[in-house]
């Protein structure tokens, strides 16, 4: 019988291999977190997510109700996401780097029952949820509670399948505030089995592998893409709290890991650092990630030894194409070909299929009668911008690209107005609306800039209002400013104060005008450099 729920696929992996790592944190002394490192069997995990479930249950949790959980790169956030996923319930990962506002938005958005956080969030997220609407309670994951706060509402009738609702994702569009992505159970399997499928030089061995994968769980690489891959295949993942250069290659060994995902960013800080053993003890085959730059790729393969293997995904379409067969063009920024059941056309503004070699925006689908099948459910609470992003039956991806003769795919730009740093997906809109609340700020364009260490970094194009001085001062300011109301990583990076901005007849910023065709934003006298001031742990208080 075809398995309808994550947590019947996870039960058949259980009973198939039991005694098999499911999941690994890796030692670290200096974390208060596990210092000595965990290693979960699939047995011992089955039956920390029954004892999770029946607590869940007995609170009356189940189909059609959300969870939100804060509980950083940890197995329970897998434990209690089976737990949940049992009984119908739906997760809500949040961001550990939310400020309130954004956690509030998430909360009332989602509408969620619940919230589980670590313990050192807990204070800080009853603070946001006494400010939404349904006031959520908070509880820390250890101690668990003994008996959970019921939900407001009772649950749906029914018993979950394919189609349910199994986790929601919120990913920056071209709004000022995230789009919330309901992901299906069919979702999820349809990821998983993207991963085991790409084959070539990603092929995955049954209980042989072990991913090391140190992105953030609450998006869906590896909150949702190794995750599938790895419990499918009655494999592990390994999870770092987070990706630490210096410990990176003891840890591989450590693990025994064979699989490692990256993002752009972490290739040039491996390469940069010293030469030690570790970095050709380790027993990778593969990695899988996107945006390493092409003149590095073959640099990073000689010195460590194993293919880094450029893919292309989004939340919205869960498993992508990847670049895993030779010739892979590592010269290039080549992510794979279509593959035999995801289809894809690279059109124009009139979305015409352009001529191979032509740069347009890529448009998916699946192949068969059904486009959508295993890609998201649709934007909650707005079947606008579901309809808009699937016209014409397609799937449009804002991504520029071109294609080859022989169906090869290069990424090129984004079209779509995001900043997308160190692997965070960043709306210009809402870094701009943020700023264009400072009382010293009458008009701002926020814009994407390269960075050679984290792909894009946030600028800021600041008009002063009468009287205020444009300078480091100033720009300190809005930086502070920002830094108290939204993440650290969409506080702009650099602030360059401008006279005015080019504007169209309908005063839409013309953000292509900004500056001279040529020109680098980053080196205008006078623009301000604030890179070293983005830190995680930064909390600012706002100055008026």
């Amino acid at each position: 019988m075809q398995a309808q729920t994550v947590h019947d696929a996870f039960q058949a992996s259980a009973a198939r291999w039991p005694d098999q790592p499911m999941m690994i944190v890796p030692r670290a002394p200096a974390r208060a977190y596990l210092p000595d490192g965990l290693t979960l069997s699939y047995r011992e995990a089955a039956e920390r997510v029954e004892s999770l479930r029946a607590l869940y249950s007995a609170a009356g949790y189940g189909l059609g109700h959300r969870v939100a959980m804060l509980l950083e790169n940890r197995p329970d956030h897998f434990l209690h996401f089976l737990a949940l996923n049992a009984l119908g319930a739906s997760i809500v990962p949040v961001n550990p780097d939310y400020r309130p506002d954004e956690v509030l938005y998430l909360l009332d958005h989602s509408e969620a029952q619940l919230v589980v956080s670590i313990p050192s969030r807990v204070d800080d997220l009853r603070a946001a949820a006494g400010q939404a609407a349904h006031r959520p309670p908070v509880v820390p994951v250890e101690p668990l509670p003994g008996a959970l706060p019921a939900p407001r509402s009772p649950a749906v009738a029914g018993t979950p399948g394919r189609d349910t609702e199994a986790a929601l994702l919120y990913t920056s569009g071209t709004t000022a505030r995230p789009k919330g992505c309901m992901l299906s159970n069919d979702y999820h399997f349809a990821v998983g089995e993207t991963y085991l499928g790409y084959g070539d030089l990603a092929s995955i061995r049954e209980a042989q592998e072990r991913t090391y994968n140190p992105l953030p769980l609450f998006h869906m690489n590896a909150g949702i893409f190794s995750f599938m891959g790895m419990m499918l295949s009655g494999n592990a993942v390994v999870m770092p709290d987070r990706f630490h250069p210096g410990s990176f290659w003891s840890e591989l060994v450590e693990t025994g890991a064979t699989i490692f995902h990256y993002l752009g960013v972490i290739p040039p800080i491996l390469l940069n650092q010293p030469p030690g053993p570790d970095e050709r003890r380790h027993r990778i085959r593969f990695a899988v990630g996107a945006g390493v730059e092409p003149q590095l790729h073959q640099a990073f393969e000689e010195r460590f030894g194993f293919p880094l293997l450029e893919l292309w995904g989004m939340t919205e379409t869960g498993g992508g194409f990847i670049a895993a067969s030779e010739p892979r063009h590592i010269d290039t920024r080549a992510f794979g070909r279509p593959d035999r059941d995801v289809l894809a056309r690279v059109v124009d503004d009139q979305d015409r299929e352009v001529p191979p070699g032509t740069e347009g925006e890529l448009t998916v689908r699946r192949r068969g009668p059904n486009p959508r099948r295993g890609f998201f459910s649709g934007y909650l609470k707005n079947p606008q911008a579901t309809d808009e992003a699937w016209r014409g039956g397609w799937f449009h991806t804002g991504d520029v690209v071109r294609q080859d003769e022989s169906g090869m795919l290069y990424f090129v730009d984004r079209k779509k107005n995001i900043i997308r740093r160190s692997g965070e997906n960043i709306a210009a809109a809402e870094v701009e609306a943020v700023i264009q609340a400072h009382e010293r700020v009458a008009q701002v364009a926020v814009i994407a800039v390269p960075d050679p260490m984290r792909d894009e970094e946030v600028m800021a194009c600041v008009v002063p209002m009468p009287g205020a001085a444009p300078g480091p001062a100033l720009a300190r300011e809005i930086f502070d400013w920002c830094m108290a109301r939204i993440a650290y990583y969409k506080a702009p990076g650099w602030v360059v104060f401008l006279d005015a901005l080019p504007t169209t007849g309908t005063q839409k910023v013309q953000k292509g005008n900004l500056f001279p065709e040529g020109e680098d934003p980053t080196a205008r006298p006078g623009a301000c450099d604030l890179r070293a001031l983005k830190k995680r742990d930064a909390v600012t208080a706002p100055r008026r």
